[in-house]
């Protein structure tokens, strides 16, 4: 009798958990359904009405990307290799002393990436990505960028520290057909940078159909250094993009929609498949760029042969360093400078994921220097970063699909979350509390700023972590903190770089006044 009223007391205790858990989760939805019908309409217009997708969703066939993990698994491309494409220097409409001036006109084109196909895409000033724009410290560009697209857009520069009102975000949108002008100075180190759409609810969609490129910035530092710097040359951009072609040949973005980020099954490196350089020098320098909406990429090279990291996101390391591996998430750069001549093989690759990225072709006859500077730059060196007084904040990734948040709430252009001073210094306390299913990655990028790595649990960073930064990837139940130097005015978004997760609402807003 008395087990039998013991397992009576358990089984309500039980059903007493279980129905105060789903009148919370009942009551949660019912205020995260509230509070996304308040957010002026953002996700208005875009893919993230689409019907027959589940809620944590992911694609149609029900597949989530969970944390490193490949929902969509590369294959290799059945085409002949092909030259690397090198995006084209873009020439200014007109220069004055130190002012420069471009135009950049968003379009839809089409491109042939397979013989005989022509796919619908997306560029700047051509069919697929858009030029490079070179710019020196010092110098004020003024950009003027035409919609011809029939949906909105805007232009972010991403990496660059400029006033918010010259960012490109989200709260700077160009309708379809409309014409904005932006006016910046350039004021800080050489790096490579890039551009792209951020305006909410087309975002991730006109990133995978082509808007995209580099923006490189040049100054005295750099000009000095001995490295490989002849453009196309010995010096090459290099994106790294993933996309899925349709039995016709076409992106097929909507078929592959998956919201906790999207991944195409081909690579696709400046627009090439299957693309090879000729490298004619004992030095090549590879700027790479993850351009993809959602896929991390592990860089190696075959042959067991290494290379040396330079640069990460926003500048020059103190040194190089050796690396057999990089990892790159999406919107993360790093310049790499490889060395072949010790390498007696006839070619060299550049792989990733199992799959061949770049083929470097060598020439037997290599020229040129075989060393590197020992130096490169003068940064403090993080475990010396002057953290006294300086305000904290904590800020907190968590769910998935549609339902990721930011500090538990989702992205409202109408409320500011935090607030910096010009010219100064915060720390922050990223972390990724998503366990659900494993969990998944977060890249973490801010506008208009810079950080540098303190820790990541508590461990203080590696060599190629130590440098400027302006994205850096949240894995699992993973803690990192950064000092963050804020620069010019304005309200800038920080967010996580999984262009899915971000077009969900994975954003909020920092004004700096």
């Amino acid at each position: 009798m008395k087990k039998k009223t013991a397992w009576i007391i358990i089984g309500v205790i039980i059903a007493i958990i279980v129905i105060g858990n789903v009148g919370w989760f009942v009551q949660n939805q019912h205020r995260q359904q509230s509070t996304s019908s308040n957010r002026s309409g953002m996700m208005s217009g875009s893919h993230m009405g689409s019907s027959g997708r589940s809620m944590m969703g992911g694609n149609s066939s029900g597949r989530a990307r969970r944390n490193s993990d490949e929902a969509v698994p590369l294959k290799t491309a059945n085409t002949a290799p092909k030259k690397l494409a090198v995006p084209p220097i873009l020439k200014p409409t007109k220069t004055k002393g130190d002012a420069v001036y471009y135009t950049l006109k968003a379009k839809q084109a089409s491109t042939t990436f397979k013989p005989g196909v022509k796919t619908q895409t997306m560029g700047y000033n051509g069919s697929y990505l858009g030029p490079t724009i070179r710019v020196k410290r010092g110098q004020t560009v003024h950009t003027k960028v035409v919609n011809q697209l029939n949906q909105r857009t805007s232009l972010h520069w991403h990496g660059a520290l400029i006033p918010g009102k010259a960012d490109g975000g989200p709260l700077e949108p160009i309708a379809a057909g409309k014409t904005k002008q932006t006016t910046f100075k350039v004021d800080q180190q050489a790096a490579t940078l890039w551009y792209h759409p951020h305006a909410m609810g087309t975002t991730a969609s006109q990133v995978y159909h082509g808007l995209a490129g580099f923006m490189l910035v040049d100054d005295q530092n750099s000009q000095k250094l001995k490295l490989p710097k002849k453009y196309g040359v010995d010096d090459f951009p290099v994106v790294v993009q993933d996309r899925t072609f349709s039995r016709s040949g076409q992106f097929s973005y909507q078929a592959d929609y998956n919201a906790d980020g999207t991944e195409g099954n081909t690579l696709l490196v400046n627009g090439t498949l299957n693309p090879y350089i000729n490298v004619k020098t004992n030095q090549v320098r590879l700027r790479l760029l993850n351009g993809s909406n959602a896929r991390t990429y592990h860089f190696t090279l075959n042959h067991g042969a290494t290379m040396r990291q330079i640069a990460t996101d926003g500048g020059f390391l103190n040194h190089p360093v050796k690396m057999s591996r990089i990892d790159l998430a999406p919107g993360q750069r790093a310049e790499v400078v490889v060395n072949t001549a010790g390498v007696s093989a006839k070619t060299l690759a550049l792989r990733t994921n199992g799959q061949r990225v770049l083929q470097l072709r060598l020439n037997q006859k290599r020229t040129g220097r075989t060393t590197l500077p020992k130096t490169l730059n003068h940064l403090t060196p993080t475990g010396r970063l002057n953290q006294f007084g300086l305000k904290h904040q904590t800020i907190r990734f968590s769910g998935m699909g549609r339902m990721v948040r930011i500090n538990d709430r989702v992205y409202n252009p109408n409320r500011i979350d935090l607030t910096a001073k010009p010219h100064s210094n915060q720390i922050w306390t990223l972390t990724n509390n998503d366990s659900m299913m494993g969990g998944m990655d977060h890249p973490f990028h801010i506008h208009g700023a810079q950080f540098r790595i303190l820790s990541i649990n508590g461990k203080r960073p590696s060599a190629t972590q130590s440098g400027l930064m302006d994205v850096v990837n949240l894995k699992p139940d993973q803690k990192v903190r950064v000092l963050i130097s804020f620069h010019d005015r304005g309200i800038f978004v920080y967010h996580c770089h999984n262009l899915e997760h971000e077009e969900n609402g994975m954003m909020g807003q920092v004004k700096v006044e």
